[in-house]
């Protein structure tokens, strides 16, 4: 077993995603500057479904709901729209199986624009106010981008 096999499954590595995962959302709300990593946790969903893992879809479940409540967002939109993303357009990204980098990074810019289209939809029916778009919204997607390519 090589290394990063060993820390992919150490307790410490599963404790410290669980600690972010917890604790994350509660410092986006304090500090705005922070990525919101929706896409790249949304991603962990669709994969987590996709190859049947059941660790990294509660993961995922976990930090979305926590996000939504901590950032007053409406509840469950982000499981929403990428069950959706997952129904309806992940299955015709799998002709990408030989770009190891075009289907994560795809995936995770039509979660992000799907939402994004999902929160403005819910904004415009109940005439709210939940999000402005502004620079933090394109640098969150930037980061999650690179998030995903990285891993």
């Amino acid at each position: 077993m090589d290394n990063v096999s060993k820390t992919k499954y150490s307790p410490l590595f599963w404790l410290g995603g669980l600690l972010f995962i917890a604790f994350y959302p509660m410092f986006i709300s304090i500090y705005v500057f922070l990525p919101l990593f929706i896409g790249a946790m949304s991603y962990l969903l669709v994969e987590g479904l996709d190859k049947p893992k059941p660790l990294y879809t509660l993961l995922a479940l976990l930090y979305m709901i926590n996000l939504e409540v901590n950032l007053s967002l409406p509840l469950f939109l982000i499981v929403i729209t990428t069950l959706l993303f997952y129904v309806i357009i992940y299955p015709y990204l799998r002709h990408f199986r030989k770009c190891k980098i075009c289907r994560p990074l795809l995936s995770v810019i039509l979660l992000d624009l799907i939402y994004l289209g999902a929160l403005f939809a819910y904004d415009f029916i109940f005439q709210t106010q939940t999000i402005m778009l502004d620079s933090i919204l394109l640098y969150s997607l930037i980061v999650d981008m690179l998030i995903v390519v990285i891993l």
